[in-house]
């Protein structure tokens, strides 16, 4: 196993909700479905107000180009096609559908073959996307026949208090197991590694026996962000992404553990994607719990059901140094919220940012070996030439910077903002 520069060691903080059997979240009144969950384009509304639809139903075709199919988590009627705000607090459309509580279903029909087109064609059908929080629909990364030998199952879940992938894995490594292989011929590699960070004792011990002809366990030293794509790429294969280029360029494919699960769902039962297992933690969580949680619940719901308020240190959607904080317990969870974390205050620490001391720690720890300081400087000059020469464009945004800075510089959100004004404007 070959080891990546830089990284850090947080606490782990997965006491919390580790040892939480997969529950089911009560399903709410209403739900509010996202029509963009995922990388590209949202998408367009199938359906209209007054419309009854069933569990399963399509509700947003996926448009042209990069993008995902959207179904309905629940049987009722569509109130509208409606406004709607989300996680970067802008407005966007969401189907407004109210529950009947039948939980009337309709499945995907069954699979005809089992052809690299076929399983491709029902994972774009499914709406599958990536489940990790990237959100990238997940047909267009295995469609790379001949590119890659090697598939790459994602199982690190590096990020503090995150414990459904665990769960997964100790619940349904059998289904995680039929989806990677049924992902390895959608993209036609030769071989499936699957990622575990050492931390993880039962899920690997449930995976060992299951990982024969062709899939091999790779148990991984406890470091952030060892989940990161490209830095997993290297501790599983000894590999190196270029510069600018995807992962199928280092012939490798690299999906999630969720991910994997929905193929096995889509392609063995017919379901779509219209719910996923999140992790619900932290010292404000009277009752942490690891979840099934229909896309569209408000996460209100969620909070309510898991004994959390709004007032606490720190609300974070997903992990806490990837995380997006979050402003409202009105925006909905969708097919990437893999966590919704209440921190206390001594969880959540708001110390104010100083002057640089230069102590060059942030360089010790960036696992791409990039200069945060001097990209932050570049980007406060507004030289964003400048920051691009530093490598702005090839931060991950694992916040390993900030997360070492004994100034709390907001270093981790100064290369952020200096990518993506680079993207931007071209440069």
């Amino acid at each position: 196993m070959a080891r990546f520069g830089g990284g850090v060691h947080p606490a782990g903080c997965k006491q919390y909700s580790k040892d939480e059997a997969i529950g089911r979240l009560p399903d709410p009144k209403e739900v509010w479905v996202p029509l963009s969950q995922h990388i590209g384009a949202p998408a367009i509304p199938a359906v209209q107000a007054g419309e009854r639809v069933l569990r399963g139903r399509l509700i947003g075709r996926a448009a042209e180009g990069l993008s995902a199919n959207v179904f309905s988590p629940v049987a009722g009627t569509v109130k509208g096609i409606v406004t709607h705000i989300t996680f970067a607090g802008k407005k966007a459309e969401h189907v407004l559908i109210e529950n009947d509580f039948t939980d009337e279903s309709v499945t995907l029909p069954p699979l005809a073959e089992r052809t690299p087109g076929a399983v491709l064609a029902r994972i774009a059908a499914a709406g599958i996307v990536g489940m990790g929080g990237a959100g990238f629909p997940t047909a267009a990364k295995l469609n790379v026949q001949g590119k890659a030998d090697t598939l790459l199952v994602n199982a690190a879940e590096c990020e503090p208090y995150i414990t459904c992938d665990d769960r997964l894995l100790r619940e349904h490594a059998e289904e995680i197991l039929s989806g990677a292989r049924l992902a390895q011929l959608a993209c036609g590699a030769a071989r499936v590694l699957i990622g575990v960070e050492k931390n993880k004792p039962e899920a690997m011990e449930r995976l060992r026996p299951l990982c024969t002809d062709g899939v091999s366990l790779v148990p991984l030293r406890t470091r952030y962000p060892q989940g990161a794509e490209k830095q997993l790429i290297y501790s599983c294969t000894g590999r190196k992404v270029p510069e600018g280029k995807l992962p199928a360029d280092a012939g490798v494919v690299v999906i999630n553990a969720h991910t994997a699960y929905a193929i096995h769902a889509a392609c063995e039962r017919g379901e779509p994607c219209y719910e996923r297992v999140m992790t619900v933690s932290g010292g404000a969580a009277e009752r942490p719990a690891n979840l099934w949680v229909k896309n569209g619940t408000l996460l209100r719901e969620v909070a309510d059901f898991c004994g959390a308020h709004e007032e606490c240190g720190r609300i974070v959607a997903g992990g806490p140094m990837m995380g997006e904080a979050v402003f409202s317990l009105k925006i909905c969870a969708t097919k990437t919220t893999s966590a919704l974390l209440f921190l206390s205050e001594n969880e959540a620490e708001a110390n104010k940012s100083s002057v640089c001391i230069g102590c060059g720690k942030c360089v010790q720890a960036c696992p791409m070996g990039l200069s945060p300081t001097f990209i932050e400087e570049a980007l406060l000059a507004k030289k964003y030439e400048e920051a691009k020469r530093y490598g702005a464009s090839a931060c991950i945004g694992c916040g390993c910077c900030s997360y070492v800075c004994p100034a709390k510089r907001y270093l981790a959100q100064s290369v952020k903002l200096a990518k993506k004004i680079i993207r931007e404007r071209g440069i």
